[in-house]
């Protein structure tokens, strides 16, 4: 089993953006695309940097500030994602790390990790939002591997240090792009979406018709 960390353990960052973005009056899209650039690629634009750790957040958030005046928009893409996040509840999380635990004590066989594009100064953060050590038997953070979603290479990383194959592996994320990057190693993928307990059903399924080794 691999895993995403922000959109299944957590309210998505893309909600937060969207929503934040909304409430500015900006086009959902437009918004995101300020902050993330074009997440389905693995590119130069600023935040892609950041998550794979060559920059600095707030080297970055200026790099931001600024393509976005560029554009045409008074507006600091990250403060949207911050405030947004800071004001927001997230009712699912304790039922969603119950779902995730409860396959561990199901199938203790069953090898897990954790595969995230993250930032190096949030690293102290979300850690704290899930009890990672029961979770996951590895992560593999972009910031630190210098890789991120959906290049394959981070996906490669993470089954090798699980020592699988990516025909045995199941993985969740909540961007359809990093899920299609996965299924083309062969890894069957579930696309987590508002409803991040709905997943675990989609998953659920997927284990009761497929063969005894899935999680």
């Amino acid at each position: 089993m691999l895993y995403d960390f922000g959109g299944v353990f957590t309210v998505s960052p893309f909600t937060f953006v969207r929503e934040g973005g909304a409430q500015l009056g900006l086009d959902r899209e437009v918004v995101m695309e300020l902050c993330f650039g074009p997440y389905h690629e693995d590119t130069d634009h600023p935040w892609h940097r950041l998550e794979r750790g060559e920059a600095t957040f707030a080297d970055t958030r200026a790099a931001l500030v600024s393509l976005a005046r560029e554009a045409g928009h008074e507006v600091d893409p990250l403060a949207v994602l911050m405030e947004t996040a800071a004001r927001s509840e997230d009712p699912q999380r304790e039922a969603v790390i119950e779902r995730a635990l409860a396959i561990r004590r199901r199938r203790p066989d069953v090898r897990t990790g954790l595969v995230t594009n993250n930032i190096a100064e949030f690293g102290s953060t979300w850690r704290t939002m899930a009890p990672v050590d029961e979770l996951f038997e590895v992560i593999v953070d972009s910031c630190v591997a210098g890789v991120r979603k959906p290049n394959p290479a981070i996906f490669e990383l993470a089954l090798d240090a699980l020592e699988v194959t990516a025909e045995s592996t199941v993985f969740l994320d909540d961007h359809p792009a990093n899920v299609a990057a996965a299924e083309r190693l062969g890894m069957r993928g579930i696309v987590v979406g508002a409803d991040r307990l709905a997943a675990f059903d989609e998953l659920d399924a997927l284990r009761s018709s497929s063969s005894p080794d899935m999680p």
